[in-house]
């Protein structure tokens, strides 16, 4: 292994396939592959997808010339793998089947693996993952749903949450061992995660609870969905999707830019400001319920995601917790260099590689 590792992290989404090549801590390269509809046309599944992002992100390399040497390691972002403790996990053939089939649900990000196992191949390199959406760490109350048959499941943005806590200690002062964080990822989802000695202990589903974000409708009130289905004729399929992709901003005001929300609310519209107090009023009803799950013993509350870049909603939602805690705000999601950054403690023994899916 080269003096300073190189490390190429991959983070698939829904119409992109977002790449960064580092050289130790370093960033040298980054690309955003961005796909059209009609590229995905003739895939019946996301995992079918494979072969063609694997072709464009070695196009974006080769491009930017990158393909000089062989890398390190490739770390993929993690799918919804099944639950595991958080960590960095070395790429094997379960977490391959795993991903292929959604074993717990299918989405863009669980190409991650598959991706980091076939670029590795091609290019070198120990295929990993970092803090899929599956990690687990919640204690048994957590657990608890009002149905002996259904299970609260812990499902977040747990790769930029637990990335984001390192920072909020480092900054702090104080091991991430010692103290009590909550953690509000921001961003096209909306998880908000109270840390105990580091541990995520619990969190809300950011695909079906929580708030609202810009096309997710967050929690709704289960009676009244159930009806509102039944009235409409919508199935349960068609229901997920709408919970998924065409709630929240989108559905409240016909758009998922909340930049476009917020010019809106500048510039004097009503119902747009509105909005806007409403995410920021739930954002801080989950911090304050995640503060009670820690009996208010919380050092302080990080503000994360893109979102948090909004001077607006990071305003309303301090000015509705700040008794609770001091609030920083880190905002961006960071999904490359998180990955890159697990692959890398591995790499230099800063930390040692977990074994899907016993950790």
């Amino acid at each position: 292994m080269s003096a300073s590792p190189r490390i190429l992290a991959v983070n698939p989404g829904g119409m992109t396939t977002k790449i960064a090549v580092y050289e130790g801590e370093e960033r040298v390269f980054e690309a955003n592959v961005e796909h059209a509809p009609a590229d995905f046309a003739e895939f019946e599944t996301i995992p079918d997808q494979l072969d063609f992002r694997r072709l464009a992100i070695e196009k974006a390399l080769e491009d930017g010339g990158q393909l000089g040497r062989p890398f390190d390691a490739i770390a993929g972002r993690g799918g919804l793998l099944r639950s595991i403790p958080s960590g960095t996990y070395v790429v094997n053939d379960l977490m391959l089947e795993d991903a292929r089939v959604g074993y717990q649900g299918q989405h863009a990000s669980n190409l991650g693996p598959l991706l980091a196992d076939a670029l590795a191949k091609d290019l070198g390199g120990t295929p990993f993952i970092t803090d899929p959406v599956s990690v687990d760490e919640f204690e048994p109350l957590a657990r608890y749903s009002g149905h002996a048959e259904i299970e609260r499941k812990s499902l977040g943005h747990a790769l930029n949450t637990k990335a984001t806590a390192k920072k909020a200690a480092k900054k702090l002062g104080r091991p991430l061992d010692s103290m009590n964080l909550i953690l509000a990822h921001l961003g096209s989802g909306i998880s908000i995660a109270p840390l105990r000695r580091g541990k995520m202990i619990d969190v809300n589903n950011a695909a079906s609870g929580g708030p609202f974000s810009p096309e997710r409708t967050g929690a709704l009130p289960l009676v009244e969905m159930l009806n509102w289905m039944a009235e409409n004729d919508v199935a349960p399929d068609r229901m997920v999707k709408i919970v998924i992709k065409e709630g929240g901003l989108l559905s409240l005001l016909g758009t998922n830019d909340f930049r476009e929300v917020e010019a809106s609310a500048a510039g004097g519209d009503v119902k747009a400001r509105e909005v806007i107090e409403a995410m920021a009023y739930q954002i801080a009803k989950e911090i304050a319920a995640m503060a009670a799950t820690l009996s208010g013993d919380v050092e302080s509350i990080v503000l994360t995601g893109s979102l948090a870049h909004s001077e607006l909603l990071v305003g309303l939602v301090t000015g509705r917790v700040s008794f609770i805690a001091d609030v920083i705000v880190l905002p961006g999601e960071n999904e490359l260099e998180s990955l890159a950054m697990g692959a890398l403690e591995v790499l230099t023994g800063e930390e040692e590689s977990r074994s899907y899916p016993s950790g």
